[in-house]
């Protein structure tokens, strides 16, 4: 029997509700604000939630408009892999939804009897993610890093994520022994020659899911805050092409990687393109728009993970 769409619209605002309480934290004060109705209708949305069963300890309803989006998402990019959590209207760059979605990708994964090997990058994202990761023990998978996991002071990385989800889950785990950039392409190739190195990076071509950030190349990118490359590195990029960034690999608008620059120094697994195994991209926000946009027209990525505000904006051209 159908649904009437008045109980359908209805059951996703309980939905909304429920996911703004259980997995965004907020009050009821602040969903009734975002969803511009009363404390004691968004009490009341929240309960429904509940006792619809529309969630236990993850969002399990369908959001509709989510759900409309990522079909067609999946459509215009020939997408593996696609999913669109509501977006926070008072906090539109909170990873907190993505963060989760890509957590439960992660934990299916990793308890699927079949051993498997996760490839994963670094960054904000991945690092929250893999926070959302419950204690498991996988011993019979494999984890292994996309990218070298030494900053540029010669520290541990500090967005290195590996480390943490091995921890959590007792796969047997593969740091990449190397600094993100070296000195030159000379070294570089020194340094991939290496034993050690060479076995991890051949163990992460064969990685079933490559679970990745994507990060923006401008004035306020993160791989110059953070410390990775130089203001002059990154005009030199900029000038170059590039609008973004995947496990630090420079790319321009059509997705292509860039020839050059820093791209020359980077230690990072190469992106095979088009992409090969299940590669998601895990990345929201107007900052990231272009950078998503690249890694899916260049078919860098094959899987996106995302919100609600970035997918119509992918949507839009």
């Amino acid at each position: 029997m159908a649904v009437p769409d008045n109980e359908r619209s209805k059951l996703d605002d309980a939905a909304r509700a429920g996911w703004l309480y259980y997995i965004a934290g907020n009050t009821q004060d602040e969903i009734a604000k975002k969803l511009k109705v009363s404390r004691a209708t968004a009490q009341r949305l929240v309960s429904l939630c509940l006792s619809e069963r529309l969630i236990t300890f993850k969002l399990e309803h369908p959001i509709a408009a989510c759900m409309e989006l990522a079909a067609r998402l999946t459509d215009k990019y020939q997408l593996r892999h696609c999913e669109v959590v509501p977006t926070d209207a008072v906090t539109p760059t909170s990873v907190t939804g993505v963060a989760q979605r890509a957590a439960a990708l992660l934990e299916a994964t990793l308890r699927a009897e079949k051993p498997a090997i996760v490839a994963i990058g670094t960054g904000r994202t991945m690092r929250a993610a893999v926070e959302q990761i419950p204690p498991m023990d996988c011993p019979n998978h494999q984890v292994v890093s996309l990218v070298g996991n030494i900053s540029p002071d010669g520290s541990a990385s500090f967005f290195d994520t590996l480390a943490r989800l091995a921890d959590l889950t007792n796969a047997r785990h593969y740091p990449m022994p190397l600094p993100v950039f070296v000195a030159s392409d000379a070294e570089r190739q020194q340094l991939l020659k290496i034993s050690p190195v060479s076995r991890v990076r051949a163990l992460a071509e064969q990685a079933d899911l490559r679970l990745v950030g994507i990060g923006q190349i401008d004035q306020n990118a993160q791989v110059v805050r953070d410390g990775f490359i130089t203001r002059d590195e990154l005009l030199e990029m900029l000038r170059l092409g590039a609008v973004g960034e995947v496990i630090a690999w420079a790319i321009d608008a059509e997705g292509r990687i860039i020839r050059g620059g820093t791209n020359k120094r980077l230690t990072s697994m190469t992106l095979p393109v088009p992409a090969t195994s299940l590669t998601v991209g895990a990345a929201l926000g107007p900052s990231k728009i272009a950078p998503i946009r690249a890694a899916l027209k260049g078919r860098i990525v094959n899987g996106l993970i995302t919100d609600e505000a970035t997918a119509k904006a992918l949507l839009k051209s």
